[in-house]
């Protein structure tokens, strides 16, 4: 009897054996699944956030050049109208830059 009991025993903890191996099996599977998951989850929200951020960045650009197309607009109006204020001191203005530009280009 003894000996038949020792079978048994050894037959369920063989089962209990490959159970085990079979759950490991399963969690490791699950495991490797949920990290797919993670990792697929976080690359989309990195995109989203690397794109919001792109936008952000896109709309401040196109601010700071509309800022500075209106500020260039501006500084040309300007000076148009000093020109047109004293054009006689304009162009001898003009006439020394470019004698000055010359000799420098000269050396």
């Amino acid at each position: 009897m003894e000996k038949q009991t020792a079978k048994d025993d050894y037959a369920r903890v063989k089962e209990d054996l490959q159970l085990l191996r079979e759950d490991m099996a399963s969690l490791t599977k699950a495991v490797a699944d949920g990290q797919k998951a993670n990792a697929s989850n976080l690359k989309d929200e990195i995109s989203r956030e690397a794109q919001a951020v792109f936008d952000n960045l896109r709309k401040r650009g196109d601010a700071a050049l509309t800022r500075a197309t209106e500020a260039g607009s501006q500084t040309v109006e300007s000076v148009e109208h000093k020109i047109e204020e004293r054009p006689f001191l304009s162009i001898i203005l003009m006439f020394l830059a470019g004698v000055i530009v010359g000799k420098m280009l000269d050396r």
